[in-house]
């Protein structure tokens, strides 16, 4: 095996609400081939990301399918195509509203107006069912919490500096709704 190989990244859960304030990528190094991360406002880096939610809309395009996911802290947005042809044949076959788990990669782009939106790239879309949605945002919601409450570290002190307190503070309440929304359904 080469020295070069890099294993794969353990994706970071996250809710709709902290992808959609997350909006700073940055490389460790300057090597062409560095994986590239998403800097969390809940103080940790992620090259993968898990996600799980409702499919709410799905637009085919040609085979390339922009599709809207929500959770109960919002919604977000996934684009696959045939650069990930195991995520857009499932898409292919799923027809909203459907509960899924998403597996994918971050990526940003900065609009006409200034602003950056934050989008999955999939590597992986399942269908599940309600219960597993549920147990899926439970263990997100206390990953968030763990994150949030974690002594300082250089992401944490990253994301401090990156991110306004306001976007802490709307994260981690977007986690409470979350966790509540999972206690009302049970």
């Amino acid at each position: 095996m080469s020295s070069n190989y890099r294993s794969r990244e353990v994706a970071k859960r996250v809710f709709a609400q902290e992808l959609r304030e997350a909006d700073h990528m940055f490389k460790e190094d300057d090597d062409e081939y560095a994986p590239s991360y998403l800097l969390l406002p809940s103080g940790d880096k992620a090259n993968r990301l898990f996600f799980v939610g409702t499919l709410t809309e799905k637009e085919d395009k040609d085979g390339f399918y922009s599709c809207r996911v929500t959770d109960s802290t919002g919604k977000f947005y996934i684009y696959s195509g045939q650069y990930q042809p195991k995520a857009t044949e499932v898409l292919r076959k799923i027809n909203p509203p459907t509960y899924v788990a998403i597996t994918g990669k971050p990526n940003t782009y900065e609009t006409d107006d200034g602003n950056v939106i934050t989008s999955i790239r999939p590597e992986s879309v399942s269908e599940v069912t309600e219960e597993t949605r549920s147990q899926r945002m439970k263990e997100t919601a206390h990953q968030t919490l763990e994150r949030l409450n974690a002594p300082t570290s250089t992401y944490a002190s990253r994301a401090a500096e990156q991110y306004d307190e306001g976007s802490l503070d709307t994260v981690h309440q977007a986690t409470i709704t979350a966790l509540e929304s999972i206690q009302t359904e049970l």
